[in-house]
Parts: structure tokens; sequence; C-alpha cells
């Protein structure tokens, strides 16, 4: 705890740092008008639980400046929600738990499934494996770095409760990412990568299949697990330290969901229809959705 309390004004140093060259800049997500397709989905009534990876106490991998992952995926976690509470989705929930691996990982997917969430998103920031790790020397300290993979990476599970879901929205997740101006990491299908190496499920949208996580394979909704960039790339933490890069995820987790929640709901009024009348419902038991 009180080493990742010197860690964060660290984070706040790096963020202010920055100088972003992209050109992009952040519009709020009301300022695109609703459509159609987006208007069907009951954004109140959607529940998206926001997962904050690792704990305080064990706060995974350390960046290239010295800061801990845990500090990135809080403050990365904040502004997801935030956004998707500002754009009508009030039922989101960020969850924090403090008990540590493995009893912590089955402990979130339990939470998860007990508030009937429609969608899990479990938020990371990534790392290489420790043969890929370099060494470099930061204000006196020596930190661990490694400059040749950058960008996000989104899992699923095979196992999930509901696997076709997941990859929808991980796809959907993906090209929002990709609208501004990010793109994945391809590394995972290298064979350096060892036992990390994982199978692309989707080559335009970077999504990959990781069926042993827990918080994706116990979780009866869809889920996905989101790297959102390098913090041992030395560049690209300094991008993901900064308002701008939290902003623009944000953003693009908003669009997806917006999108993912509109095809559920197109789904559930197709399913609820009578046979054969295309528009008068039935007084059977309508067919639930698959969580």
């Amino acid at each position: 705890m009180s080493k990742l309390r010197r860690a964060d004004p660290v984070l706040a140093i790096l963020a202010a740092a920055i100088v972003v060259s992209s050109g992009w800049s952040a519009h709020s997500v009301e300022d695109a008008p609703p459509t159609a397709k987006t208007t069907a989905c009951r954004r109140s009534a959607f529940r998206v639980v926001v997962d904050v990876g690792h704990t305080a106490n064990v706060p995974g991998a350390e960046s290239a400046h010295g800061v801990f992952e845990y500090s990135f995926n809080l403050q990365l976690a904040d502004t997801v929600k935030e956004a998707l509470v500002g754009s009508g989705f009030t039922k989101t929930v960020r969850l924090i738990t403090t008990t540590a691996p493995w009893l912590g990982l089955f402990e979130r997917a339990a939470h998860a499934n007990a508030m009937h969430a429609d969608l899990f998103i479990s938020i990371h920031h990534d790392s290489v494996p420790d043969n890929l790790i370099e060494t470099w020397e930061y204000n006196g300290q020596k930190y661990p770095f490694s400059d040749r993979f950058r960008g996000y990476a989104i899992f699923i599970s095979e196992a999930n409760g509901d696997r076709k879901g997941s990859l929808a929205f991980g796809r959907a997740l993906g090209h929002e990412l990709q609208a501004r101006g990010m793109h994945y990491t391809p590394h995972y299908t290298l064979p350096l990568m060892g036992r990390h190496r994982h199978q692309l499920l989707d080559a335009d949208a970077g999504v990959y299949r990781y069926d042993q996580l827990v918080v994706l394979r116990n979780t009866r909704m869809p889920a996905v697990l989101l790297e959102a960039g390098s913090i041992v790339n030395r560049q690209e933490e300094l991008e993901l330290a900064s308002a701008d890069r939290r902003a623009r995820i944000a953003a693009a987790v908003v669009a997806a969901v917006e999108q993912f929640c509109a095809a559920r709901a197109e789904t559930k009024s197709s399913q609820s229809l009578a046979p054969g009348t295309g528009s008068t419902p039935t007084r059977a038991r309508p067919v639930p959705l698959a969580h």
C-alpha cells in the first residue's frame, strides 16, 4: 500500500509531461446524435460491471517509471464508469475487491453474477514475460521496461456463459478503439511468448482467446478483459498516464456498449414476437437472452 501511494505522484507527473501529437480532440459522447438503433437500448436498465484489475496489496505489473498497474487500472476504470453513467448507463458498477488471487478472482465473477449484470469489462494494463524485460535507470532507480511492443489487447473466454456475446462486444470495442487512433498489439501470436501465446480470434479488432481467465470463464454474462496498453513500453506508458488517452478509451467503451445494448434489445424484441406475425406479441413465455 505505501509503495503504491508513493507511485501516485509519479503517475500525475507522467500525465502532465506527455504532449499528444495525434490531433485527436476529446468530444462528449453526447455530441453524436442518437440513431434509431441506439435509442432502442434501455440504458437505465442495462448494467455494466467495470472490474478494476488486481488489488491495492497485489498491484500487478510495475511500469517503466515505477508505477504499479493497479493505479492505472483504477484511474481508467473510474473514467470509464463516469463516461457510462454520463451516457445514461446509470446502473454501471465499479467493482473492486481486496481479496488477493486466486480467491479474489472467483469473488469478482460471483459478484457480477449476483448483480445479474448485462456486461462485464475487466480493466488491465499490459506487460511482457520476464524473458523480454530489460532494465533502465530513471530518477536514480532501476525499473523494468520493454519497448518492443505497444497497443491494446482484448481477451474473451470460450468457456464464458455467453461466448457469442463476449466476442460480439469484443469486436465492437476493438473497432471503436481503432476509430479513436489506437491499435492492438499482435505479439500474443508470436512463438517468443511461450505459454503466454494466445489464439487471435479477430484479426481486425484485436480479440484474443484466453479460456483460463477466471473472471471471463466464471461470469454468466458477456465478458471481456481489456489490456489498455503496455505500461512497460516507456513511451506508451506516458500516453496511458494522460487524461486524453483515458478519455479516448472511455469514449470507445461507451460507443461499444451502446451498440451492444441496442443489438441485445433488438434480439429480445424479436424473440418476444409471435411466430409468423412479425408484430404481435405472443402469450407464450418469451425466450430469455443468454447471460
